[in-house]
């Protein structure tokens, strides 16, 4: 419907003038006010600085520019300060109703980005540790983000890049080198910064188990090393695969030094006059695009920064021939990544195909009180555990709950509640719930035969087909906002109002072909919720 409304209100404003590429963006909203009718347009208000005159004036003139479909629309009138108010027709809504039903299991789908290449890089965390609830948030919006553009038709890849050379991983080498020792008896401490998780004494023990004392006099801390990301790399993926989490391509910044992508970098950036060297370090130079201070790639010691890889890393991706490259970001990243996609833009490449969803972080909070967490001093939860604690689909959807440009509290205590105050479980149980009034009505009645839609006309009826309508829409504007949490609120609005019909309209008990067609109505409620939850990554139960 919004397509059509869009189109009659281009039309319209053409007739008065205006050319169509000049127009501003129309936008149709529902209005917060359900009797102020079904949609609604501020496009007179908007237009004010291009025609001038009263808004209300502007108003009348695009309606009376619009010849509207009888069976689309009911009514359209101005309202306030020149809103445009439109009411659907109800043939409308029934017809539409009765597409949805022919769509099956594929309600909410479009092909709205069909033939676009989507890359969606997250997680992304090197092997050092098991996955934490800080990584949890990323690696749920990622791979929520990269289903809502499934549903709209792209084909999507996943992406994990991680790092398993540099600083870090010699810590972790020397950590279990460290652990390996103590448990044979020897006194060893554990490097600077070095990791004093659990783990580390686990993975000392299998090599233990396996190699004996064998290593005991190495000074080499690569088998230790090796060892440990190979094991960490397995939880890591099981983790995953656990959250419903596949990723289709892992890539190593390792293969970018292999390649000479960072070399070439480094040169093209030289090049453009753009890298310059000073102090025995490299430096970019950040003050050409605004920032106080230039900023250094690599180090007097010739480590590379994490930008450098970055860079290479990001040109790597638009190279491939991505249409757009989906980064999700933890809020660290948000006074670093600009200079990345400075680099990326300054190198020839087209930064605008990247697209950034940074998120805030996550705060454990249990009994009340917010728990820290290091993945050095081990004193971290890890997402195995918060899911042995709630359950994989209450950690998923706990996670998606929120904007992610907004801090989240994971509160255990709620989220180990029964029943519908458990906000994942309201919606289970209304799924659930429907399933169960279909199989008492399946006893009488076969759902697969046709039904008269037209007999539902009463009002919380036609609210509720409202409400299922903009199930494709939500989907859409969830995915170009990469905003999951807004399908959320669209669930819940859908299972109140699925709540507010069985009040008013019994099922069981009325007239055959009334049970027949609400019954129809209540199975498409289902189907969308269903649908819902599986872009979330949630499981859907017929029986709670």
């Amino acid at each position: 419907m919004n397509d059509y409304l869009i189109e009659q209100f281009a039309s319209a404003a053409e007739k008065l003038g205006l050319k169509r590429a000049d127009l501003p963006e129309i936008r149709i909203e529902k209005p917060r006010d359900a009797s102020h009718g079904d949609a609604a347009s501020n496009l007179a208000m908007v237009l004010r600085s291009q025609l001038g005159g009263n808004p209300r004036e502007i108003a009348g003139k695009l309606l009376d520019g619009i010849s509207w479909d009888p069976q689309r629309v009911a009514s359209a009138e101005i309202a306030g300060p020149g809103f445009i108010n439109i009411r659907f027709a109800s043939d409308w809504l029934t017809k539409s109703l009765e597409q949805m039903i022919q769509k099956g299991d594929s309600i909410g789908k479009t092909r709205k980005r069909e033939g676009e290449r989507i890359l969606v890089e997250f997680v992304s965390a090197n092997p050092t540790g098991p996955l934490t609830v800080g990584h949890g948030r990323n690696a749920v919006l990622g791979d929520t983000v990269a289903r809502l553009f499934e549903w709209t038709g792209a084909d999507v890849d996943r992406e994990y890049y991680f790092n398993n050379a540099g600083r870090q991983m010699r810590v972790l080498g020397q950590s279990v080198q460290a652990r390996y020792r103590q448990q044979l008896g020897e006194e060893a401490e554990l490097p600077e910064g070095g990791y004093e998780g659990e783990y580390i004494g686990e993975i000392a023990s299998k090599l233990i188990e396996e190699s004996g004392n064998s290593l005991r006099d190495s000074e080499d801390e690569t088998p230790f090393r090796k060892r440990a990301e190979q094991e960490i790399f397995q939880e890591i993926q099981s983790t995953l695969e656990r959250m419903g989490i596949r990723m289709d391509h892992y890539f190593n910044e390792h293969d970018l030094y292999e390649d000479g992508s960072i070399e070439k970098t480094v040169s093209d950036l030289r090049e453009k006059g753009l890298v310059y060297d000073e102090d025995g370090a490299v430096w970019f130079r950040t003050t050409q695009f605004g920032k106080d201070k230039d900023t250094v790639l690599i180090k007097s010691s010739g480590e590379p920064t994490y930008r450098l890889p970055d860079i290479a890393y990001h040109c790597n991706k638009l190279n491939r021939g991505y249409d757009t490259c989906i980064d999700i970001f933890g809020a660290d990243h948000i006074d670093t990544y600009p200079d990345v996609m400075n680099a990326v833009g300054a190198l020839g490449l087209n930064a605008d195909r990247v697209d950034v969803l940074v998120y805030q972080f996550v705060t454990i909070v249990k009994e009340g009180v917010p728990f820290k967490m290091s993945t050095r001093k081990a004193n971290f939860v890890t997402l195995d555990e918060l899911m042995d604690e709630v359950g994989a689909d209450v950690t998923r959807f706990f996670f998606l709950m929120r904007s992610p440009s907004t801090h989240l509290e994971f509160d255990i205590a709620r989220a180990k509640e029964d029943g519908e105050k458990n906000p994942v479980f309201y919606l289970q149980y209304a799924h659930a719930r429907i399933q169960s009034i279909l199989r008492n009505v399946q006893e009488t009645h076969s759902l697969d035969d046709e039904s008269d839609l037209s007999l539902l006309t009463h009002e919380n009826e036609l609210e509720l087909i409202k409400r299922m309508l903009e199930f494709q829409g939500t989907i859409e504007s969830a995915a170009s906002s990469m905003e999951p949490h807004r399908l959320i609120n669209y669930l819940n609005e859908l299972a109140s109002a699925f709540t507010s019909f069985y009040h008013d309209c019994r099922i069981i008990g009325e007239e055959p072909e009334l049970t027949q067609v609400r019954a129809q109505l209540a199975a498409t409620v289902a189907r969308i919720l269903a649908n819902g939850l599986t872009i979330l990554g949630i499981d859907a139960p017929d029986r709670m």
